[in-house]
């Protein structure tokens, strides 16, 4: 399976290409230039590799949470290179690859993925490990208060993400001794975007270019 993944929902621009079982990715970190980057740094892996986006299964996307704008990047880009290479797209959670991630660092199987969404509130979603070694969602993705997300119910867990900084304080007294480590530094990648997105297209989850849309969360609580 050979997929192409951007993620610039965050400080860091990456863009990562699976080709069979192997995976390359190159990753900068200059917030304000991923619209300028990716591009290029789509171009470079692809050369590096000797092939075009004809020879690809699909591209993926890290659909949001995140920031607006970069959001949109991905989205955009994805929209546009799917349509000149008549591809599919498959969109992947951030909050999901976020915690893919983290396990593929040594984390523990059991990730809480909270990204900060500034006006009091965090992006969250709980993650357990499934087939495969991949993350799978164990409960709703939500945009809200720090003592209004929804804890899972039993377990131990360790929490990921920029929303533990700003509002580890409060979760950590939600939680407990039911909390284990907390990484607030890390950050997604279109590493594991990729690995995300190559298990969704086996179970045959994708959409067509002018489906493959952001997601932001709060745009979903307030239209609901």
């Amino acid at each position: 399976m050979n997929i192409l993944a951007i993620e610039t929902s965050g400080a860091a621009c990456s863009v990562a290409l699976l080709l069979g079982t192997e995976l390359a990715q190159r990753l900068e970190r200059e917030p304000r230039r991923h619209g300028e980057r990716v591009l290029t740094m789509m171009d470079d892996l692809l050369a590096a590799a000797g092939i075009g986006l004809t020879r690809l299964d699909a591209l993926a996307f890290g659909r949001g949470p995140g920031s607006f704008t970069g959001v949109r990047i991905a989205a955009s880009v994805a929209q546009g290179a799917a349509y000149g290479a008549d591809l599919p797209v498959v969109p992947v959670s951030t909050l999901a690859a976020l915690a893919q991630g983290y396990f593929r660092s040594g984390g523990p199987p059991r990730v809480l993925a909270a990204l900060d969404a500034r006006m009091g509130e965090l992006y969250w979603g709980p993650y357990r490990l499934g087939e495969g070694d991949r993350m799978r969602a164990a409960g709703t993705e939500e945009v809200a208060a720090p003592e209004a997300v929804a804890l899972p119910a039993d377990d131990d867990w360790s929490g990921v993400g920029s929303g533990w900084a700003v509002h580890g304080d409060v979760l950590r007294g939600r939680l407990g001794p039911r909390l284990l480590t907390v990484t607030p530094a890390a950050q997604c990648e279109a590493h594991d975007v990729a690995v995300l997105a190559a298990a969704e297209f086996a179970r045959g989850h994708r959409v067509t270019a002018e489906q493959a849309l952001p997601v932001y969360l709060r745009e979903r609580v307030t239209s609901g």
